[in-house]
């Protein structure tokens, strides 16, 4: 059995985006129906104080979704995880719509259960 993993980070977003909690839900929801995925729950979001960014969480039929914002940085850490291979998306295009991303690195990890 494969699955497959995608680990992103995106630099030079817009730092009120990485802070908007409705934008980064809606993002939630573009990735959910863009890669058919099956929440098991609400997502679970923290907004941190001041300045600080926004965490959140959701847990899918196929594993997980979690993001990290620091809008301080311009940068968002973001995680999908399925237990079972599915095509790539694009990455790049869909966070530099929703957030402004300038670069966008995506490394796909393949995960092998024995």
């Amino acid at each position: 059995m494969h699955g497959i993993e995608w680990v992103v980070d995106a630099r030079g977003c817009e730092p009120a985006a990485l802070a908007d909690l409705t934008l980064l839900r809606s993002l939630f929801d573009r990735l959910i129906a863009e890669l058919q995925l099956t929440p098991v729950g609400e997502p679970a979001w923290h907004v941190f104080a001041g300045t600080g960014g926004v965490t959140g969480f959701v847990m899918l039929a196929e594993s997980h979704l979690a993001c990290h914002t620091f809008p301080e940085l311009g940068t968002i850490c973001l995680n999908v995880f399925c237990c079972r291979t599915r095509a790539d998306w694009d990455a790049r295009r869909i966070l530099s719509e929703i957030l402004g991303a300038g670069a966008v690195d995506v490394r796909r990890l393949e995960r092998i259960y024995s």
